[in-house]
């Protein structure tokens, strides 16, 4: 095949994509932006669950009897997360009774949290898993709001996205001189062709980038198993079984033994057999350690963890930008905004060049016609 007719089938390849999937991948790619600004959107839209005295001077058990009117019937709480760095506010998640068996199970489980105030213990917010604005983008960008294939299909649309990509920086090569020649703005006639080619280039590689690890995080098991890295498992114990009749420590107690390792920011509830109370504490050098307590032993130990190798790591931290600096998490945002240009200056070229043709067209029918 020729390099003509390559070119022009990656053309149909690109444009195609772009017509058909844009209506789609505007809106994922920009809530992909905003949630790079996860935490400042979260506290600009939701200040009352910012308290500025934020350290815990209770005990969790008075915090859980401060929520107690707002528990599901048949509910149970699941966790508490405590303020860091001394601001925030405690936030205890409860869950409804669980479904009887052989009942429809479908997504993840709704849960309800409620924000209090670490000093006052007074209510300061609560909202279900499903509710408000932060958690509707997640649900979203993740699953396009649809339950069961939501994440498949997001998933198929990063490989699109990636296809996509690949084949616009292959129409942007410049066919006659060198490389740079691209690099300039005028490449036609026309504002929205020169924004298309010169927006495109810049934020091809990154948008590949963010293609791929978000592919890669719908299809874990098919990726790890590329790089010969475990699938994720949840262990046992934690979540996802049936609830713990009486467990035989107290959140009070479970705290103070998790204490003993460093400053406690979050507990977790048994909730299947084996009983194990979940906890993630801060040592002297601010490190995070997951932990675990036997119930019926109270013994602690480190949790265990869900494999996850260091590729799918790198994959989650380049794709959601949480501690990778400024810069990337810039060019993120900016790669979730880019498809809106590019979709919107993709939809006006091809219906100038339908025009185009349609006038050609008619010229060619009246010459035609008058040779006849």
């Amino acid at each position: 095949m020729s390099r003509v007719k390559v070119r022009n089938l990656w053309f149909q390849v690109h444009k195609w994509i772009g017509l058909i999937l844009c209506v789609v991948l505007i809106p994922l790619s920009l809530t992909g932006s905003l949630l790079v600004w996860h935490d400042g959107l979260d506290e600009m839209l939701h200040g009352q669950r910012f308290p500025a005295s934020g350290e815990a001077t209770q005990p969790v058990s008075r915090y859980v009897a401060a929520v107690a009117p707002l528990l599901p019937p048949g509910g149970r709480v699941t966790g508490i997360a405590l303020p860091e760095n001394g601001r925030g506010a405690v936030v205890v998640r409860m869950a409804p009774p669980a479904p009887p068996e052989g009942a429809a199970r479908g997504g993840r489980p709704r849960s309800l949290s409620v924000w209090v105030d670490p000093r006052s213990m007074a209510v300061l917010d609560s909202a279900w898993s499903d509710q408000g604005v932060i958690r509707v983008l997640h649900i979203f960008h993740g699953t396009l709001m649809i339950p069961g294939v939501g994440r498949a299909i997001v998933g198929w649309l990063g490989v699109l996205m990636l296809i996509s990509s690949i084949s616009g920086l292959w129409i942007w090569w410049p066919t006659i001189g060198r490389w740079v020649r691209g690099l300039r703005w005028r490449r036609g006639n026309k504002f929205d062709l020169n924004l298309h080619h010169s927006v495109g280039f810049w934020i091809a590689l990154p948008l590949a980038v963010l293609s791929l690890t978000g592919a890669w995080i719908s299809f874990p098991a098919f990726f790890s198993g590329l790089v010969g890295e475990p699938a994720m498992r949840r262990p046992p114990g934690f979540g996802g079984g049936g609830r713990v009749p009486q467990p035989r420590l107290t959140p009070d107690e479970a705290v103070s033994l998790f204490a003993a390792r460093g400053k406690v920011t979050e507990i977790g509830m048994p909730s299947a057999e084996p009983a194990k109370w979940s906890g993630t504490v801060a040592d002297e050098s601010g490190r995070a350690l997951r932990l675990q307590i036997d119930d019926a032993t109270a013994e602690v130990s480190t949790a265990v963890q869900p494999p996850r190798g260091p590729v799918m790591g790198l994959m989650r931290k380049l794709h959601d930008g949480v501690g990778t600096g400024i810069v990337w998490q810039t060019i993120i945002f900016l790669g979730g905004i880019a498809p809106a240009a590019l979709g919107i200056t993709g939809v006006t070229m091809w219906l100038r060049s339908r025009r185009w043709r349609g006038q050609a067209e008619a010229r060619a029918r009246e010459k035609a016609n008058a040779r006849t």
